[in-house]
């Protein structure tokens, strides 16, 4: 059997496969966000750290698991999570939503236009390099401790391990990394005053690194198996869904949103806010466009009118509401793809006395999906054309939400098993792969044995009668950014007053 282990935002998943790749088991633990302040989002490593005791405890229950032969790791991607030359954490990690440094991806574009040539994507405050030079600015004494800067799921494997190292798809977003030789480049580290010591070794994501400590191994329950280097969730949840050749892509409708496109060759097209990144199998790239918040916006509002999610979708459902007025732009952590502003304000529009609480959620739906079409839009104006796109994410559940999304990308979609642990299955596939390969076993074949695409649960299929409704829609939506953006560096300091 192998392990995968997913850190997510929200929490820490793990997943079991047995050897013919199939899901045994699984268990999670939920994580806590910390917002210090306006636009900002943190987290502690050692949450994460308790954490993968937790669910490995929970697992100890369903299965053996001193049978786990291998273990990979998936993980949420761009988190700054900084060490000193003792392996301490030296503060809470900077994580992929946090919005603080969009002065210094001004200052860092400007001063060195190369970095769009030799990274292939813009400096977003979502990125690693600009939180490093934030705390350059801001906390001096932080800087000047760094000894190691880890991606998230890079901390765990250094817990487990011992070993400083990253995967190609989750360095590629801290824009340290050269896309097309799958490796730091000296001249992005040194915009921020790093070099190769103060990084992670790079692997391709299904190579083995190493293996677990004798002390972890006995604390966790486990032998002292091989770990590989694993994957950024997205690229490990690609290959949890067997979206691992161009042509193929998939939406995620996680905490974040994610629109995922497999590409032969590394097509940056950082002018249109698409991201081009490395895939976690060699010789294969992606592009993404990201939303920031998905299904946290239908979490938060749950959480404002004191309902859980599934019975507000329920309430919706047994509604007769199909169609809403109301619109929601659900920029609650700033955006990304297409317009990269960290000071972008969620908003609902439209209401009036008479509007019921349906048709708010019905908004908060359709505005995620409007903002997914946005990143459907960039890809394709880079040339990205998705033939075969599937859901994973655990709001891919609601089939009402995936007809939405079927109906506004005016495309089909397909709903597959195992889409809502898709990273966590991604991540033990790659540790499957990893130690077949290392046992002599091509790697390639090993790809097409062990990452086939999962079974069709539902296919949605867009309902052409709508679409009037939900273009003229998509119209007031992407005009209410544009009306009103001018205001969000107001609301801001009237934010920071009102902290």
């Amino acid at each position: 059997m192998f392990l995968g282990l997913d850190l997510g935002t929200s929490g820490l998943k793990g997943v079991v496969i047995n050897d013919e790749g199939q899901v045994v088991a699984q268990a999670s633990q939920a994580l806590n966000v910390s917002a210090p302040h306006p636009t900002w989002s943190e987290q502690a490593p050692s949450d994460w750290w308790e954490a993968v005791g937790q669910v490995c405890e929970q697992l100890s229950q369903r299965v053996n698991l001193t049978r786990i032969e291998a273990l990979g790791l998936s993980g949420q991607m761009h988190g700054a999570t900084l060490l000193d030359s003792q392996g301490q954490v030296l503060r809470p990690c900077i994580l992929w939503n946090d919005g603080r440094s969009k002065a210094q991806c001004d200052a860092v574009m400007q001063a060195y236009p190369e970095l769009l040539a030799i990274s292939g994507n813009l400096a977003m405050p979502g990125f690693t390099l600009p939180k490093v030079l934030w705390l350059k600015e801001h906390e001096p004494d932080i800087y000047q401790a760094i000894d190691k800067v880890l991606l998230p799921k890079d901390y765990l494997v250094y817990r487990l391990t011992g070993l400083f190292t990253s995967d190609c798809s989750d360095a590629a977003g801290t824009l340290w990394l050269n896309p097309e030789t799958r490796q730091w480049d000296d001249q992005l580290l040194a915009m921020t005053g790093l070099t190769r010591a103060n990084m992670p070794t790079v692997y391709e994501g299904q190579q083995v690194i190493g293996c677990l400590s004798d002390e972890v191994a006995k604390q966790l329950g486990l032998n002292t198996i091989p770990v590989v280097a694993g994957a950024g969730d997205n690229a490990a949840g690609a290959v949890g869904m067997g979206v691992t050749e161009p042509g193929q892509g998939f939406v995620s409708l996680g905490t974040s949103g994610v629109y995922f496109a497999v590409s032969e060759a590394h097509n940056a097209k950082p002018e249109n806010t698409v991201h081009a990144f490395c895939h976690a199998l060699p010789n294969r790239w992606h592009q993404m466009g990201v939303t920031l918040s998905a299904a946290n916006s239908l979490a938060w509002f749950a959480n404002l009118v004191s309902k859980l999610v599934p019975d507000l979708l329920e309430e919706l459902e047994h509604s007769s509401i199909t169609q809403t007025s109301v619109v929601f732009l659900p920029y609650l952590n700033g955006e990304r793809t297409p317009i990269n502003d960290p000071l972008a304000s969620g908003q609902f529009y439209g209401l009036v006395n008479s509007t019921r609480r349906e048709e708010m959620t019905l908004a908060v739906l359709e505005g995620i999906a409007f903002s997914i079409l946005d990143c459907q839009n960039a890809l394709e104006s880079a040339g990205t054309v998705v033939d075969e796109l599937s859901l994973i994410g655990g709001g891919a559940r609601s089939e009402l939400w995936r007809q939405i999304i079927a109906n506004v990308l005016a495309k089909a979609l397909t709903y597959r098993d195992g889409g809502e642990v898709g990273p966590g299955l991604g991540a033990a596939r790659l540790a499957l792969i990893g130690l077949k390969a290392q046992q002599g076993h091509e790697v390639e074949s090993l790809i097409k044995a062990y990452c086939p695409l999962p079974e069709v649960i539902a296919t949605h299929t867009p309902n052409h009668s709508v679409q009037p409704y939900y273009q003229a829609k998509y119209e007031i939506y992407r005009q209410l950014y544009q009306q009103t953006k001018v205001l969000n560096a107001s609301l801001d300091q009237l934010r920071a007053v009102a902290q």
